[in-house]
C-alpha cells in the first residue's frame, strides 16, 4: 500500500468545485434508462451514449472522476482510444464499480447484503491495468417499521470494510456507499437514526480492517424524508439533519465526502448540497457522487436523435455539472438555473 498515492488521489477526487459522475450503470439499469426514453440498449448504443459524456469538452472543469461499470471500462471510442485513456489526457480519474449487486440476505426478510467480495483482489489487479485508480461498493439499507436490522447493517458494513482494505492494497481510492434507500414513508427523524447506525457501525469495520481513512471516500445518502412520507423535509432542515449525522460519526481526517443523489429531482439535489456548504466551515470536503441528477436532462436531448445531438446533450450534460460544482462551493441559488441554454 502506497500512503502518499492514495491520499494524492483521494484529494484530486474532491478538489475544490469538483464532484464525481456516476455512469456505472449495469446493462439492466441502461436497460429502463433507454426505454424511458425510446432507445434500443444495445451494448454499441450505451458505448456511444458513454462517449458522449466522456469526451464532453470542458468536462473536466467540473469533474474530477467518473465511475465506470466493467463493460465500460474496457471501451473505447468510435476513434479506437480506451475510454480511460480519454479521461485521463483530460486529468478526469477513472473509476470502477466492483460490487456484484444486493443479494437477499438469509434469514432476514426484504433486507438486501451486497456481494463479490470473492475474487475481487485479482479484479482489482486487472482494473487497476486497464486504468482504473478509484473503485465503488455500494450497500443497500433499507427502512419500514421494523427494519434495518442490526445483522443488516453490520454484514453490509463489514464488506464496505473488507472491499477497502484490498482497495488500498491495489492502491486504488475505494468510493464506499452505504445508501439509505428514499423509497419508503419514513420521516427524516427515522432516517437520521437509521443513517446515523449505519455510518458509526461502517466506521467501526473500516478501523478493525485497518483502513486509512485519509485514502478513503464515503459516497453516502443525505438525510431526508421517504419519499412517500406524509411530511417531506425542506431544503433547510435536509442541510441541518445531514450535517449533524456526519458530524458525529464521520471523522475529519476522512479523504473526502460525496452524496448520491438517491432519487432526488435534479435541482432539488443541487440545493441540498449548496446549503450544506454554504453552512460554513465543515471539516471535510463535501462534494457530490451523482448519476441520474446529472445524467437525466443529457440523456433525453441525447435520445432524441443520438447520431446527430451529441454537442447539444454535452452542453446539457455541463450545464448540470457546473450547477453542482458551484452547489460543492456554496456558490449556487435556483435563480442560476434559469441562465440554461437549452
Amino acid at each position: 500500500m502506497d500512503i502518499e498515492i492514495l491520499k494524492a488521489t483521494a484529494k484530486q477526487m474532491v478538489a475544490t468545485g469538483k464532484g464525481i459522475l456516476a455512469a456505472d450503470e449495469s446493462a439492466a439499469t441502461c436497460q429502463k434508462r433507454f426505454d424511458s426514453v425510446g432507445v434500443p440498449c444495445t451494448e454499441e448504443s450505451r458505448r456511444a451514449y458513454r462517449e458522449m459524456i466522456i469526451t464532453a469538452p470542458g468536462l473536466e472543469e467540473y469533474i474530477s472522476g467518473i465511475i465506470l461499470h466493467d463493460e465500460t471500462l474496457r471501451q473505447k471510442t468510435a476513434d479506437g482510444v480506451p475510454f480511460a485513456e480519454v479521461l485521463s489526457k483530460k486529468g478526469i480519474l477513472p473509476g470502477i464499480k466492483v460490487d456484484a449487486g444486493p443479494k437477499d440476505l438469509a434469514l432476514h426478510p426484504g433486507e438486501k447484503v451486497t456481494e463479490g467480495l470473492d475474487g475481487l483482489r485479482e479484479r482489482l489487479a486487472e482494473y487497476k491495468a486497464l486504468g482504473a485508480r478509484f473503485a465503488k461498493w455500494r450497500a443497500v439499507i433499507s427502512i419500514d417499521a421494523s427494519i434495518p436490522s442490526d445483522a443488516c447493517i453490520h454484514v453490509n458494513a463489514h464488506a464496505l470494510a473488507r472491499y477497502a482494505a484490498l482497495c488500498q492494497e491495489a492502491d486504488i481510492v475505494p468510493m464506499i456507499e452505504p445508501e439509505i434507500l428514499i423509497s419508503g414513508d419514513q420521516t427524516i427523524e427515522r432516517s437520521y437514526e437509521v443513517t446515523l447506525a449505519s455510518l458509526k457501525k461502517v466506521f467501526e469495520e473500516l478501523a478493525v480492517q485497518n483502513v486509512l481513512l485519509e485514502g478513503v471516500i464515503l459516497k453516502t445518502s443525505m438525510v431526508i424524508a421517504g419519499t412517500k412520507a406524509t411530511t417531506q423535509s425542506n431544503v433547510t432542515q435536509v442541510a441541518e439533519a445531514t450535517l449533524r449525522c456526519l458530524k458525529e460519526h464521520v471523522p475529519a481526517h476522512i479523504g473526502g465526502i460525496v452524496f448520491l443523489s438517491g432519487g432526488q429531482a435534479d435541482e432539488q439535489a443541487t440545493a441540498h448540497l449548496n446549503a450544506m456548504n454554504a453552512a460554513g466551515s465543515l471539516p471535510w470536503p463535501l462534494s457530490f457522487s451523482y448519476a441520474r441528477a446529472i445524467q437525466n436532462p443529457a440523456l433525453k436531448v441525447w435520445a432524441q436523435n443520438p447520431a446527430t445531438n451529441i454537442a447539444s446533450a454535452q452542453q446539457v450534460l455541463l450545464f448540470r455539472s457546473k450547477m453542482n460544482s458551484l452547489a460543492s462551493q456554496g456558490k449556487y441559488s435556483d435563480a442560476m438555473e434559469t441562465e440554461r441554454s437549452y
